[in-house]
């Protein structure tokens, strides 16, 4: 249930910030409200998934779900660049939540 909740609440939080950039600075009304539902959203879920569990590491699962997205809906949605580096780093930080949820004791 931690992984899904985890990846859940980023997924939130990157569709939030696609909103950001929609937002034009928090000038657009719509885009703004969506911006404040979706972090809302995605730190109800971070809450729930830290239940039972140690801050540090949700907190670093989280973010690095969210970064991984984030990165994906820059590519995809956005149509920002990608290279063979970036896509690496997006590996390293998924090896590191794996690392991270592989230590759990």
């Amino acid at each position: 249930m931690f992984t899904i909740l985890t990846v859940l609440a980023a997924l939130s939080f990157s569709i939030g910030g696609y909103f950001m950039k929609l937002s034009l600075g928090l000038t657009q009304l719509r885009p703004t409200m969506l911006v404040l539902t979706f972090f809302a959203i995605g730190a109800c879920l971070q809450t729930v998934a830290m239940r039972g569990e140690q801050m540090s590491i949700t907190y670093v699962v989280v973010l690095g779900f969210e970064a991984i997205a984030a990165f994906s809906f820059g590519v995809f949605l956005l149509n920002e660049r990608s290279s063979t580096t970036k896509v690496a780093g997006v590996g390293l930080v998924l090896a590191g939540i794996a690392l991270l949820r592989g230590s759990k004791t």
